[in-house]
């Protein structure tokens, strides 16, 4: 019997140095693809080290995972590269995608709001994930959705990019957040 796949291509985003490519990898059940590049010194001055001073490796392109939740159901994981000279890539990636996951690291929220931003704009579902990456989080949900502005109804959760089972449960968020986003009628095009 020979089962017709659906997938569901999801979106990693966020800024520069904030998890994606991490996060990509710890969930994905096949060795993701990168595009990792060294940070050269051709990016001094042009791109916004600060807080990650130690960051040696920058994605230029996207990063790709895979998971297979049945055997007719298959997530696809498109992580965006962050800093802003590669932006005219998200339209690409975001074409067709059910939602997206913003990571944010609370050293440099103001990373995070171009991508916030560009999925409410796009009005393309997305959860908002604390990455505690670097320990513990010294402020609140309050304190980070105010910071952020996020609606409401945009959803806020703490994550550990590194770790498999934390991003697991950050896109089963973002799945039902997204599914609750659309009519009934188009579940079963997804």
């Amino acid at each position: 019997m020979v089962v017709a796949r659906k997938s569901v291509k999801l979106i990693v985003a966020g800024g520069f140095g904030t998890g994606k490519t991490t996060f990509v990898g710890s969930v994905s059940e096949i060795s993701p693809l990168t595009t990792e590049e060294n940070i050269t010194e051709a990016s001094v001055g042009v791109d916004d080290i600060r807080g990650i001073e130690g960051k040696r490796s920058t994605t230029v392109a996207l990063d790709f995972g895979r998971i297979t939740i049945t055997d007719d159901i298959v997530l696809y994981l498109f992580g965006t590269p962050g800093q802003d000279r590669f932006w005219f890539m998200w339209d690409e990636l975001s074409q067709g995608a059910i939602g997206a996951v913003v990571l944010v690291d609370t050293r440099r929220l103001d990373a995070s709001f171009p991508a916030i931003d560009y999925f409410e704009q796009r009005q393309i579902p997305f959860v908002a994930a604390v990455n505690k990456f670097y320990g513990e989080c010294p402020y609140d949900e309050d304190e980070i959705r105010n910071a952020l502005k996020l609606r409401q109804d945009a959803p806020l959760m703490w994550c550990d990019a590194r770790d498999r089972d934390s991003s697991a449960v950050t896109l089963i968020r973002l799945v039902e957040h997204a599914m609750a986003q659309l009519p009934v009628e188009t579940w079963s095009t997804v």
